[in-house]
């Protein structure tokens, strides 16, 4: 590759950005219609919706009015085992799509995961939608390469998640590359600089490497505002809240003990290190999986299993009666068939991971959770998430399970819980301030100004 083809990978491809919606299906809540005109009306934007809020329903009506636009076929990606579920959800509204894994459709909206994006070609497409963006970190570097370059040279572009942290810096940059806005880089150098202290601050990243400029924060937020739509329910957009009202969330910690020591000690201390905390974790499957297992066998209800180790969800599979395990290692038309298996009740219990099924799928049906602490909160909350999320009509049940030794492991959970709950509320009190001086703008009348000025 020479330099010149080097600058033109880097390109974004050019359009009259934006465009009048010219459908809206009438079952869309108000907050809906107005989310989805707004992204028509932007032509590449980016919505942090909670879960349950329906951006199935919002990206993919985007999806059809911008292949009405264009004439050219969209693209939804979506994370693995997903698909099923969006394409369920679209026909649901009429909406014309279908999904492939061989790179071959002929549907206006054609629905793929992440790992099959290599099928296609970006020519053949005139919108891309990101379902779960936030996944993309999870990504290796080639992987996520390829969908930033494949989006580069679409002209409409639609990223969603129910991000657990959208106050994550890092996140908003590289979300804001992909739409064609400020890169990265360009975003640090105009809000941010280098951190002078490493104290912990709330607008530090990066471990304190980078805070904001002296009065930049608001030109940062006004900035985002520009691109981006975060909720965590209607009324933070200025909708009533009326059927958005989420049931009661029950979490209860249990610690239990090892049935053996760590070598040279007489008892169980904390688990200081990493290493440390990889040791206590795999020392203790039998009693955490044990205590998982009494939890979720004889209820009678549905249940997940969240694990982290291979090892732990082939205990969990064993333990619980009628339970069937999903891995990393199955082939995706399993995935497929064991999770909609789940959904419509031919299976009681699912052991899977929350890298695995964490992003995307709808298991509202189901109201008790049993998850082993780690330190991802994002795997937390979206595993959380699938489960408590607007139209669950039962409480929620997560038991959170930990042993002596990683009782850290559960208080830094709780903490960034505590403080990824109080950063988005700023982050909306920041958006809709944003909002209020943008409609209070466009309601002002223009005032004629002289010509010396």
């Amino acid at each position: 590759m020479d330099y010149s083809e080097f600058l033109t990978r880097k390109l974004h491809e050019g359009c009259d950005v934006g465009f009048e919606p010219k459908w809206i299906p009438k079952e869309a809540f108000p907050f809906q219609a107005d989310l989805i005109a707004w992204m028509c009306r932007k032509g590449r934007s980016a919505v942090f919706a909670d879960c349950g809020l329906g951006k199935t329903l919002m990206q993919l009506t985007w999806a059809k009015n911008a292949f009405e636009k264009s004439g050219k076929r969209v693209l939804v990606l979506t994370p693995l085992a997903v698909a099923p579920q969006t394409v369920q959800e679209g026909r649901k509204f009429g909406i014309d799509c279908e999904q492939s894994r061989d790179g071959k459709s002929d549907a206006p909206i054609t629905v793929t995961n992440y790992q099959q994006l290599d099928k296609f070609d970006s020519k053949d497409f005139s919108a891309v939608v990101c379902d779960e963006s936030s996944i993309l970190k999870n990504f290796d570097g080639a992987l996520k390469s390829q969908i930033t370059d494949f989006m580069r040279k679409v002209p409409y572009r639609l990223l969603c998640t129910a991000t657990a942290a959208p106050n994550d810096y890092i996140e908003l940059g590289t979300s804001s590359e992909a739409l064609g806005e400020l890169g990265f880089m360009d975003m640090l150098s105009r809000f941010f600089k280098k951190a002078e202290a490493t104290t912990s601050r709330s607008d530090e990243f990066r471990s304190g490497v980078y805070r904001f400029r002296g009065h930049a924060k608001e030109f940062f937020w006004r900035w985002v505002c520009s691109w981006a739509r975060a909720l965590r329910k209607p009324s933070d957009i200025g909708h009533p809240d009326d059927g958005h009202v989420l049931p009661k969330l029950t979490v209860n910690d249990h610690v239990v003990s090892a049935s053996t020591r760590r070598d040279g000690f007489l008892f169980d201390m904390p688990a200081i290190t990493l290493e440390e905390q990889r040791d206590e974790r795999r020392r203790t499957i039998q009693e955490r999986c044990e205590l998982a297992a009494s939890l979720l066998a004889n209820t009678g209800k549905p249940g997940i299993a969240w694990c982290h180790l291979n090892p732990e969800g082939k205990l969990l599979e064993k333990l619980i009666p009628g339970a069937v395990e999903v891995e990393g290692s199955d082939p995706d038309e399993f995935k497929e068939e064991t999770f909609k298996a789940f959904v419509d009740g031919q299976i009681r219990v699912i052991v899977t991971k929350p890298t695995i099924a964490g992003f995307g799928l709808n298991f509202q049906h189901c109201a008790h959770q049993t998850f082993f602490v780690s330190h991802s909160f994002e795997q937390y909350y979206q595993a959380v998430r699938r489960s408590w999320r607007f139209g669950q009509r039962n409480p929620v049940t997560v038991d959170c399970i930990a042993s002596e030794g990683e009782r850290a492991v559960m208080s830094n959970l709780r903490r960034k819980a505590k403080s990824a709950e109080e950063m988005f509320e700023q982050l909306i009190a920041m958006m809709n301030n944003e909002l209020r001086i943008a409609r209070s703008n466009s309601k002002a009348t223009k005032t004629e100004i002289p010509n010396w000025l």
